[in-house]
């Protein structure tokens, strides 16, 4: 627990200069604290001596979080986990967690980054299947969202579709920003029905988060986009780019293009062998989150994607045979 405290403070005043010395600082924290890392190194023969660059070390494939408690030290330390989303009789990940405050202050602090304070906003949370289940990170993340908002318009939905778009007539002409956060299926299911009902909003943004979950058909990324920008009357859609398995999040303005915060780097491995780097532009996402100091800061992810010269990401899928997840993005 000391650890966690001191790497979170050292983590909140990072510079960009300071990632890599902190990521192989915890890859030697981890490489002996976690048990399931550590054991993940053994089998594959890695040794700590071995790795002397960031590039170097060793990602966890995400499965492990299915099967073990991905965790540093004792399970006792830890309150609570979170719970991924998953098909009836599907094993789901579990997440743990040192400090739900810790999780909670640090998404603040990420969409500070991008967007600014929430006290600027009305968030409007449309996560039905999330909602009804325990355990997920998102819904942690929007109700710390709403109530930091500190707006009485601010509030989840379910399938109340009629008193959201009560609400967004109501603050269509507001000062506020009024951010619309939902699952892409309740989106496209909110802007089929009441297609050409929605106010004009100089100051809507509509962010989707992935996820059909078997209840609509699988689009491409561009159909979705062209028809929630159509329906709701903005010019760009907003996307959220997280997972359970990961405290951190990455953020589209528009476009699909993910800026990450700077507690996170991807790395592109070759498509075809998960242990070489792509010779290629594009090739299966490998993260390293440092936000994930207390369980395992390297995975393995089934997403595929690419890097623009920027360092923005662009998620195109997922590999064949994964798993149908919440943050599912659709194959281009």
């Amino acid at each position: 627990m000391k650890y966690f405290k001191s790497f979170s403070a050292r983590l909140k005043n990072m510079g960009p200069e300071d990632f890599e010395k902190m990521a192989l600082d915890l890859f030697r924290f981890q490489a002996k604290e976690n048990a399931i890392y550590q054991a993940y190194l053994e089998a594959r023969g890695i040794s700590l001596e071995s790795i002397v660059n960031v590039k170097e070390i060793p990602f966890l494939p995400i499965q492990f979080f299915k099967k073990h408690e991905v965790i540093c030290g004792e399970k006792e330390s830890f309150p609570g986990f979170y719970s991924s989303s998953g098909t009836t009789g599907a094993i789901t990940s579990r997440h743990y967690y040192w400090s739900e405050k810790y999780y909670l202050d640090h998404a603040e602090e990420i969409f500070y980054q991008q967007f600014g304070s929430l006290e600027g906003y009305h968030i409007l949370a449309l996560l039905p299947a999330y909602l009804e289940r325990k355990g997920s990170s998102l819904v942690a993340m929007a109700d710390h969202f709403i109530n930091k908002s500190d707006s009485e318009h601010s509030g989840f939905y379910l399938y109340d579709h009629d008193q959201l778009v009560e609400k967004l007539q109501v603050l269509s002409n507001g000062k506020r920003k009024v951010l619309l956060l939902g699952v892409t299926f309740a989106l496209l299911d909110l802007a089929e029905t009441y297609a050409g009902k929605f106010p004009e909003m100089d100051n809507l943004i509509v962010m989707e988060t992935g996820g059909m979950k078997g209840r609509r058909k699988e689009m491409v990324r561009e159909e979705v986009h062209h028809f929630l920008k159509g329906a709701f009357g903005v010019s760009q859609i907003h996307s959220e780019y997280g997972m359970t398995e990961m405290m951190s999040q990455a953020y589209s303005m528009g476009s699909g293009k993910y800026t990450l915060p700077s507690c996170m780097r991807v790395y592109l491995r070759d498509s075809n062998d998960p242990l070489s780097w792509s010779p290629r532009e594009q090739g299966g996402i490998n993260v390293i989150d440092l936000g994930n100091f207390h369980s395992c800061a390297f995975i393995e992810t089934q997403d595929l994607g690419k890097l623009d010269e920027n360092g923005d990401l662009e998620v195109l899928g997922r590999f064949d045979n994964s798993d149908v997840r919440g943050c599912n993005l659709m194959v281009n």
